[in-house]
C-alpha cells in the first residue's frame, strides 16, 4: 500500500508518461506556427525562468553559498553572452561561470 508520498510520486508519473504519450501522437501531425505548439512552447519557457529565477534568489546546495551578487553577475553575463553570441549556449554559460568566478574572488568568498 502507498503512503501519501508515495501516492503522489506515483499519480505525478502516470500524468508525465500519459501526457508524452499524447505528446507523442500530436507532434506528427500539429505544423510547427500551430497555436497548441506555441502554448507548449510558451509553458515550457516559463517554467525555465521560473527555475532559473528560484535558482538565483533562493539556491540550494553549493550555490546557497555565494553571493547574491556573484549569483547576479552570473546572470547578467550569461545574457549578455547568449544575446551576443545570437543564442549559443557554451558561450553564454561559461561567461556566466566566469563572471561567478570572479565576483566571488572579488568578494573575498
Amino acid at each position: 500500500m502507498l503512503d501519501g508520498r508515495g501516492l503522489a510520486l506515483a499519480l505525478s508519473i502516470a500524468a508525465m508518461l500519459g501526457l508524452r504519450a499524447v505528446g507523442l501522437l500530436v507532434a506528427g501531425r500539429l505544423r510547427p506556427d500551430h497555436p497548441l505548439i506555441a502554448w507548449a512552447s510558451a509553458v515550457s519557457q516559463a517554467t525555465l525562468s521560473a527555475f532559473v529565477a528560484l535558482a538565483v534568489v533562493l539556491p540550494g546546495g553549493a550555490a546557497a553559498s555565494l553571493p547574491l551578487a556573484a549569483r547576479l553577475a552570473g546572470l547578467a553575463a550569461g545574457l549578455l553572452a547568449w544575446w551576443w553570441g545570437r543564442g549559443r549556449l557554451l558561450p553564454a554559460l561559461l561567461a556566466g561561470l566566469a563572471a561567478l568566478v570572479a565576483v566571488r574572488a572579488l568578494l573575498g568568498g
